[in-house]
């Protein structure tokens, strides 16, 4: 019964040593070799080619000569992908979403965050096609699906993980800013409707109708296709367009301010990084990586990263300097 037990647990920390490596393995490269980093390479190639392919075949001349090839292709791509998917879902435990939770909990958690949705959208359209559940189903619009497979490569970008982190951080001021300017559409729909619904019954004969004249002249798009004759018409036209530039900043600026906002707090902790590597005002060759390895998951530019740290060993060296004193050149402070 002893030797059951033994046995059992030294197949659990067999398996959870392999789930970990499996882990480090397909986690985003913190240095520039190992097999992380030739994870990373392989699956951003694979997306850049299957991306490439589905845009490929899109054009009549290239699907009718390179039919099978893009067929087999597509079939590999799943294939990987799928794999891929599998892997991260059983090592996922080992990851941030196992937090004082259990490993089907994890899991569970893992599943409903952004990047594993993306990944289940890159093969889903296969699978669906391979069980017939999409039949009737426009290929165009599958075609279009599959083209999500891009948002794939953002699990490699740090930049555009902090505009992600944006639009979460900012969702209510966001979905505030909408709901302002959907309301002003309706509004803006139903003032044309009035001043022009005699004169251009099929363009204005209704509020719905009305609603493609109000959409692009909130938006500054402005066609030209429908546009008021009545001079009540354009003069709350003329109203209504003043205030679509409005409505455009609105989004807009809250966005950049959020993004701006992360890009100090990526900086602030880089920073802080920074001055508690240089306290003994040396860095050594892992505190060199750490940094680094850091400056790349923040999507911080080298630059920056560089006037960050000298700044730090102009603060350390003024520090020394003023705990010198200039007379005898002892330290001032205590002890």
């Amino acid at each position: 019964m002893h030797g059951s037990a033994t046995t059992t647990a030294a197949v659990n920390a067999q398996s959870r040593t392999l789930r970990w490596r499996v882990f480090q393995a397909l986690e985003t490269a913190k240095d520039q070799s190992g097999i992380s980093r030739f994870v990373d390479y392989f699956l951003i190639t694979l997306i850049g080619g299957s991306v490439l392919a589905v845009i490929l075949e899109s054009m009549p001349s290239m699907e009718a000569r390179y039919a099978e090839a893009f067929s087999l292709f597509e079939i590999f791509t799943v294939s990987v992908f799928s794999v891929e998917y599998l892997l991260r879902l059983w090592s996922s435990v080992e990851g941030e979403w196992s937090s004082g939770r259990t490993p089907f909990q994890a899991r569970l958690r893992y599943i409903s965050s952004f990047h594993a949705v993306i990944d289940v959208i890159a093969i889903l359209p296969f699978y669906l096609l391979l069980f017939g559940l999409l039949g009737g189903v426009d290929m165009r619009f599958v075609r279009a699906v599959r083209l999500l497979r891009v948002l794939k490569l953002t699990r490699y970008s740090a930049a555009m993980n902090m505009v992600f982190i944006t639009f979460r951080e900012n969702r209510r001021a966001l979905a505030a800013a909408f709901l302002i300017l959907l309301t002003v559409m309706l509004l803006a729909a139903s003032g044309m409707y009035y001043f022009e619904r005699e004169s251009q019954p099929e363009d204005f004969g209704s509020i719905p109708a009305a609603m493609w004249w109000a959409f692009a002249t909130l938006t500054t798009v402005g066609y030209g296709d429908v546009t008021p004759i009545t001079a009540g018409g354009k003069i709350f036209g003329a109203l209504i367009t003043v205030v679509g530039i409005g409505m455009v900043a609105l989004p807009t600026s809250i966005l950049a301010s959020g993004y701006s906002q992360q890009l100090k707090v990526s900086t602030s902790a880089y920073q802080d990084r920074a001055d508690a590597a240089l306290d003994d005002g040396i860095l050594s060759d892992e505190e060199i990586r750490d940094l680094e390895a850091l400056r790349v998951d923040l999507g911080l530019g080298k630059h920056t990263a560089s006037q960050i740290l000298d700044e730090g060993r102009v603060r350390r060296a003024l520090q020394q300097k003023h705990d010198v004193c200039p007379h005898c050149k002892q330290s001032l402070s205590p002890g």
